[in-house]
């Protein structure tokens, strides 16, 4: 079913393995931009047929890129537009502006609508001009017609494309960034219909579907003091009664998650439900119990939850378009695997992911090997630190654990656990090369994935249902059915099977996000990113 969430989780988004069942992070800022997927670099193909008779002379564009020499690094994409079109006029018809014109002069005047702080040049100089169009005479004007082109090849870099991959790469985002072609965009843009050309942007769909919201934050912020609502330490429950329930109902229904009576004391079964979403919307255990927990989250100051949905959209702005094949995303806070067709969410399930202190990376890979029954390598640094204290206080300690070792490096034993249900990757593990040291895998600690918060391991990505994600992997290899893939699980003997046909997976970091019913969800900033990008957006000298 079509699930514009992830596009998000896709197309991203972003990894677990706990103590004695972790792998290595390696941290790293280089990004992994290699065997990117071919559909990334795709343009977005132009089919412009518009007028072709009313022209100007392409010396007019020297002069007016003289006349606003802000656009001029701009030069290249107006020329290249120009020329392909014999230089006809792309925004007026019959000698009017066409309906596109007054759409991108309202958006390029209301940036604060889109989620962008920065302005392009020469804002007053396109209210002015377009204003000021002689309507009577029925005659083109080209500085009419370049202050728009100019002006949508700005917005298109502000909006469409955000801060450059620097600013991406500090905030430690290492995935694939967007490749599109926004001269063939305005191509295609000019003669759609206004409604089509919204939906059809050049931007990740999620993008979009958190505008929406932050104009309702804006708005909110702007008519309620949001106060903090205190609770006297007794957790309510339906069936209970107290002034502070209709504060909360009040609460509750700005947010759009209750419809009711707002003045009403007692905690109905229509503030249950509510309840229940809301805590499901920002990743709360979902009681349904009014406790500290959920209010501090209803708490929450407006202009907090407006930063986070203006970081989240700029790295909306990173992402690719759309992939139409088999994908996997992994959103980091949401600890949450989504499988994916195209657009089409296929399932998800719980994930477990690296501490603070040994994070999951934000990057893109492709799925190549499951490997059945695997043995667990134990890196370097859990042998010194944990494998090797152990054994000197439990001479059995290796024998008890299925570990043995295999040699001897740099002054520390080798040691790797053979395979079995007891092995700390589980019965199944799926590899996609990387720098990072990182990939999914079963594990035998079913318990933390109940958590409501499951950042546990060493950096790799604990997977719930890691049968189902085999089967999924391996549906169209041959000889690869169910029951022969539950026998190479329970084995006890390493198998590497290669992917016929490798399966991207995208390793992402969303703390808003709207889900598969077009409901606002929130999570914590678990790695601490936000606070940075945030200060990278509104920094007066941010270079886009």
């Amino acid at each position: 079913m079509p699930y514009g969430y992830l596009r998000y989780t896709l197309l991203l988004l972003f990894a677990g393995c706990l103590m004695m069942s972790s792998c290595v992070h390696y941290p790293s800022k280089t990004s992994v931009t290699d065997s990117l997927h071919k559909e990334w670099n795709k343009t977005i193909p132009g089919n412009f047929s518009g007028q072709s008779e009313a022209v100007f002379d392409s010396l007019g564009i020297g002069s007016f890129l003289k006349k606003y020499p802000g656009f001029k690094i701009y030069t290249g994409e107006i020329n290249s537009f120009y020329k392909k079109r014999n230089y006809a006029y792309a925004w007026f018809e019959k000698g009017s502006l066409i309906e596109q014109a007054g759409n991108l002069e309202n958006r390029v005047l209301n940036l604060q609508n889109e989620g962008v702080y920065q302005k392009p040049p020469y804002q007053k100089e396109l209210d002015s001009l377009v204003n000021n169009l002689n309507t009577r005479a029925k005659q083109p004007d080209i500085q009419v017609e370049l202050m728009l082109t100019a002006q949508y090849f700005a917005f298109s870099k502000l909006v469409w494309q955000g801060m450059d991959s620097t600013a991406s790469s500090s905030a430690r985002w290492y995935l694939p960034r967007k490749k599109v072609n926004y001269a063939q965009y305005l191509d295609s843009l000019i003669k759609m219909p206004s409604k089509q050309a919204a939906a059809a942007e050049p931007v990740y769909r999620q993008y979009e579907l958190l505008r929406s919201y932050l104009r309702k934050y804006y708005l909110l912020n702007e008519r309620d003091k949001w106060s903090n609502i205190t609770l006297t330490g007794k957790v309510f429950k339906p069936g209970d009664t107290a002034a502070v329930i209709a504060t909360v109902k009040k609460r509750l229904y700005l947010l759009e998650d209750f419809k009711g009576d707002t003045l009403d004391r007692a905690y109905n079964a229509d503030l249950d439900t509510a309840i229940l979403q809301f805590q499901s919307r920002n990743g709360l255990l979902a009681n349904g119990l009014l406790n500290k927990e959920t209010v501090a989250e209803m708490n929450v100051p407006l202009k907090k939850r407006i930063q986070q949905i203006l970081v989240n959209m700029e790295r909306c702005r990173w992402l690719p378009i759309s992939l139409n094949s088999d994908y996997l995303a992994v959103n980091i806070p949401e600890f949450k695997l989504h499988v994916f067709h195209a657009d089409s969410l296929l399932w998800s399930c719980n994930v477990v992911v690296g501490q603070t202190m040994h994070q999951t990376t934000v990057f893109y890979g492709d799925v190549k090997y499951v490997v059945f029954s695997p043995y667990w390598n134990v890196p370097p640094s859990i042998v010194q630190k944990e494998v090797v204290p152990e054994m000197k206080r439990h001479r059995d300690y290796l024998s008890t654990h299925r570990m043995q070792i295999t040699g001897y490096a740099d002054g520390l034993p080798t040691i790797r656990q053979l395979p079995g249900p007891e092995n700390s990757l589980g019965l199944v593990k799926f590899l996609f090369p990387n720098s990072y040291n990182i990939y999914l895998h079963d594990t035998p600690s079913k318990s933390l994935f109940g958590e409501s918060a499951r950042a546990f391991s060493h950096g790799c990505i604990r997977v719930q249902n890691p049968t189902k994600l085999a089967n999924f992997l391996l549906k169209d290899q041959k000889n690869w059915d169910a029951q022969k893939i539950d026998v190479a699980m329970h084995a006890g003997k390493e198998q590497y099977v290669t992917l016929q046909n490798k399966v991207p997976v995208f390793i992402a970091y969303f703390t808003a996000f709207t889900d598969g019913n077009n409901k606002l969800n929130f999570r914590k900033d678990i790695y601490n990113l936000d606070d940075h990008l945030a200060s990278m957006l509104i920094a007066e000298k941010t270079s886009y």
